[in-house]
């Protein structure tokens, strides 16, 4: 055979160039991607409403929010020592800052301080989290009560940073639709990376510190809130209300709120959210105890908890890029219905491994629960995310902090019946620190009632995320002049007749 002649050489060697150049820009796009999305939604909108996102979704809610969770756990279990039904009761307490959002959206919208709607909030929020922490982490045998009140003080910094952000997101996604699941996917990307770090660093300091002392780095997120108070941007109310002024715009607003919820596609489209919510009650603190016993559990350690919830992290962040990716240009009907199918499917895991069928199959504890939580932290992100994009839509501009609060509100009203509901069904089949024999049964039922969910996708509106729900106004003639630019949003085309359901 002859030897190949160097000017075939060279094509080869030219052609092998380009082959190593093509991979090397399309790996460069990969990861200058994010950055140029980052900052295209800097330029659109603001980059202190972008900082203000990363800060409140990424450290307040998804850091803190998931250290909070881990830590609050062991807190009770390994400090207060109580049983898992009473936890998961006392954990329906920190939803009352969440139920009370309309109530911080409406001070937020109405009542400026200083002539600024939201900067003087989140200061309000972050001194609230710093006391609240600070005292929990001092205080050695704090009572229950008293332990009660810092926590739900805690949550309560979270809520009102959250509805301040929401009602600037809310606002952006009513005036840019076409950024709506822009700004709903940066949420969730940040939420989960915050969410990733606190779970991963969680059952380290447990162990290092004790739960109480873990509790003290809650003042961290809070301190900076108090600093996104003075740094965001926001216009300064010229001619800030007198008391009389913003009283007459709680009544327009409450008004406004009172028409808006009573239009088909917003009703129907919250009582679905609240359905799914409430009917999937939580079995969680049956889990989290079953995990760390060596009676019948699989007797995970403090730091390999952290890891699985870490772990969970990393899957709701593919599970947001797969929204992003592939998701968002789908109806909302057609993907909340297969989200919520395939959410239903998930449980089934659960199941399984309650049921110890992995020992069956010669899967470990640990390999097992690693898949069991990627599959259900992907699909209730991708469950979640349209959700959120609607809630958006379905806000009139002038009180869309307050609206969206309203939404958000009833959204916690539904993980609180979950709660509760679910923390009676474990007391009901005598689920206890270290009796797990009815725990199946608990989770069996939990997952029949998430496919029963489906029968009511009706509700949803069968109509695209990028789609503008509005144009037509809400605002008596007489109230316009009282509140600027409040509109209501109302679906395009012909809209079905109101029901009783």
């Amino acid at each position: 055979m002859e030897e190949p002649s160097e000017k075939e050489d060279l094509v080869v060697g030219q052609s092998n160039k380009v082959h190593y150049s093509q991979v090397s820009v399309k790996i460069s796009s990969i990861i200058l991607e994010p950055f140029q999305w980052l900052s295209m939604l800097c330029r659109e909108l603001n980059p202190s409403f972008v900082f203000g996102v990363l800060l409140v979704y990424g450290l307040s809610q998804g850091f803190a929010g998931s250290f909070f969770g881990v830590v609050t756990d062991f807190y009770w279990k390994d400090v207060q020592k109580l049983q898992p039904s009473a936890v998961q009761m006392f954990m329906g307490f920190y939803y009352i800052p969440l139920i009370m959002k309309p109530l911080w959206g409406l001070l937020t919208d109405v009542f400026p301080i200083s002539g600024y709607r939201r900067r003087p909030y989140f200061r309000i929020a972050g001194i609230t989290g710093v006391v609240a922490s600070v005292i929990i982490a001092t205080y050695d045998k704090l009572a229950i009560p008293a332990a009660l009140l810092c926590l739900v003080g805690m949550v309560a910094a979270v809520a009102i940073a959250d509805v301040t952000i929401d009602a600037c997101i809310a606002k952006n996604s009513i005036e840019r639709p076409e950024l709506a699941a822009d700004m709903q996917s940066l949420c969730g990307f940040v939420s989960s990376i915050g969410a990733l770090v606190g779970y991963s660093t969680s059952g380290l300091f447990v162990h290092s510190f004790g739960a109480q002392g873990a509790l003290g780095l809650m003042a961290i997120p809070s301190l900076l809130l108090i600093l996104l108070g003075f740094v965001i941007f926001e216009l300064r109310v010229r001619h800030p209300s007198k008391k009389e002024n913003a009283l007459e715009k709680v009544g327009v607003a409450m008004r406004g709120m009172g028409r808006t919820i009573r239009c088909p596609q917003v009703w129907k489209s919250s009582l679905y959210m609240f359905i799914s919510l409430a009917l999937s009650f939580s079995t969680h603190e049956g889990h989290f105890y079953w995990y760390t016993s060596s009676k019948g559990g699989p007797a995970f350690s403090q730091e390999f908890i952290g890891m699985i919830y870490a772990i969970g992290a990393i899957a709701s962040i593919v599970g947001v890029i797969i929204y992003h990716k592939f998701l968002k240009d789908y109806p909302f009907r057609s993907l909340l219905f297969y989200a919520q199918l395939l959410y239903g499917f998930s449980g089934m895991l659960d199941l399984a491994f309650v049921l110890r069928w992995n020992l069956r199959l010669h899967l470990g504890d640990s390999l097992f629960i690693i898949i069991e939580e990627c599959c259900s932290r992907i699909i209730s992100r991708v469950r979640w995310m349209p959700m959120m994009v609607l809630s958006a839509k379905l806000c009139p501009l002038g009180i869309e902090g307050s609206f969206f609060a309203l939404l958000m509100c009833i959204d916690s009203v539904g993980s609180l019946l979950s709660k509760i509901v679910g923390a009676l069904v474990l007391h009901g089949l005598h689920v206890t620190r270290t009796d797990f024999d009815k725990l199946w049964v608990a989770v069996l039922i939990r997952n029949l009632l998430r496919f029963a969910t489906l029968g009511m996708i009706f509700l949803v509106p069968d109509v695209n995320q990028s789609e503008i729900l509005v144009s037509e106004e809400v605002v008596d003639a007489g109230e316009e002049e009282e509140m600027e630019r409040l509109q209501l949003v109302k679906m395009e085309g012909k809209v079905e007749e109101e029901e009783i359901i």
